[in-house]
């Protein structure tokens, strides 16, 4: 069996009040803002007790819209390692937040995105 949960998901839009709005309708989601000023990052609590977590991430023209799913892991840099060496491209290099959560974006070998995170160390 895994031990690589998917708990996370984000979702990329050039119209995030309007990506909102839909999810909001559809689902009964509440969203809350974590982003930063001209950096929108909406968190929702979707997944409640059974399901994952998201977030409606603003595109700002920066890059196409898109739906991803995270897998929590405990090496971002050594999954990255293993995901070039079966075959996946890195696309988005490990990146720390200032939170110090780790994240990397990966592209599968028949060229699905998915991303991998690891939380903060816990203090």
């Amino acid at each position: 069996m895994s031990r690589t949960p998917i708990t996370w998901f984000e979702i990329a839009s050039d119209r995030p009040d309007e990506a909102q709005r839909f999810y909001a309708d559809l689902f009964g989601w509440t969203f809350e803002e974590q982003g930063e000023p001209g950096a929108s990052y909406r968190q929702t609590e979707a997944g409640g007790e059974q399901g994952i977590h998201g977030a409606i991430r603003a595109t700002n023209g920066e890059h196409p819209n898109y739906a991803i799913f995270y897998a929590e892991v405990t090496d971002v840099a050594e999954t990255c390692r293993r995901a070039e060496a079966a075959g996946g491209k890195i696309l988005v290099p490990l990146h720390t937040a200032a939170s110090g959560l780790t994240f990397a974006h990966l592209m599968d070998p028949s060229g699905n995105h998915l991303g991998v995170f690891a939380p903060p160390a816990a203090a």
